[in-house]
């Protein structure tokens, strides 16, 4: 049978590469302080997890939870959900922002093509009405 101390050492030595990795690599990794500070936590829970695996299973008998596996399968489940809401709120900041610069850039174009059309002119020209006594904005 294995020794346990090798799979706990395997288990620190890739959490610690992690958060090296994580914390070295400021410009692919945009993180608030605080979701920082808290995968820092949650990782040295982690680490003393491992180096203690008999006081989270205690830990887990105290609150109702049979086995200390179970107790962090929960804490798993919980910190996925967590960054799958937080990963859906960021894509739709980005989606809506993408939308706005995609109307920005046809409203820009076609200013362009009119102006190269003649419908309008000098650089802060309004747009012309294409039918005559009919504005074109609400309220021109």
């Amino acid at each position: 049978m294995p020794d346990p101390m090798i799979v706990q050492l395997l288990l620190l030595v890739a959490v610690a590469a992690l958060l090296v990795l994580f914390v070295r690599n400021r410009h692919g990794v945009r993180v608030a302080a605080g979701k920082r500070v808290a995968l820092v936590l949650f990782a040295l829970v982690n680490v003393y997890a491992v180096i203690r695996p008999d006081d989270l299973t205690a830990l887990a008998q105290a609150i109702g939870v049979g086995r200390g596996t179970d107790l962090v399968l929960y804490a798993l489940v919980v910190g996925f959900l967590s960054v799958t809401l937080n990963q859906y709120l960021r894509f739709q900041g980005v989606d809506a922002r993408v939308t706005e610069l995609a109307r920005t850039l046809a409203v820009r174009e076609a200013e362009i093509v009119n102006r190269d059309r003649g419908l309008l002119v000098g650089p802060d020209a309004r747009a012309v009405p294409v039918v005559p006594g009919v504005p074109d904005e609400p309220g021109a």
